[in-house]
């Protein structure tokens, strides 16, 4: 299944809500199953971004959706991309010139 990392920014309202982040989380884990996806790690960052986000999903539409569902919540601002592991990255490059 494809790898997604989102790069999260709190709104103002999201560090307002830092009290419920273990609710936020859950909840977050719960969405993203419902939706055919999979919360795999999420990380407190220092610097540019709060967060960074990494999920599996069937396929970019997916991935959208739950970024959506999530961002409209108002805690979070993302930067979504489709990350490709190693084995994948080999894959892509075999045939180049």
């Amino acid at each position: 299944m494809p790898t997604y990392i989102a790069l999260s920014t709190l709104t103002d309202q999201g560090v307002r809500n830092m009290k419920d982040l273990a609710r936020r989380l859950q909840n977050a884990e719960q969405a993203f199953a419902q939706m055919g996806a999979t919360l795999r790690e999420v990380y407190l960052l220092m610097g540019q971004y709060d967060y960074i986000v990494v999920a599996e999903a069937p396929d970019d539409e997916t991935i959208a959706r739950v970024s959506l569902m999530i961002a409209g919540q108002g805690n979070v601002r993302t930067q979504t991309v489709r990350a490709f592991d190693r084995s994948e990255m080999l894959r892509l490059v075999e045939g180049l010139p």
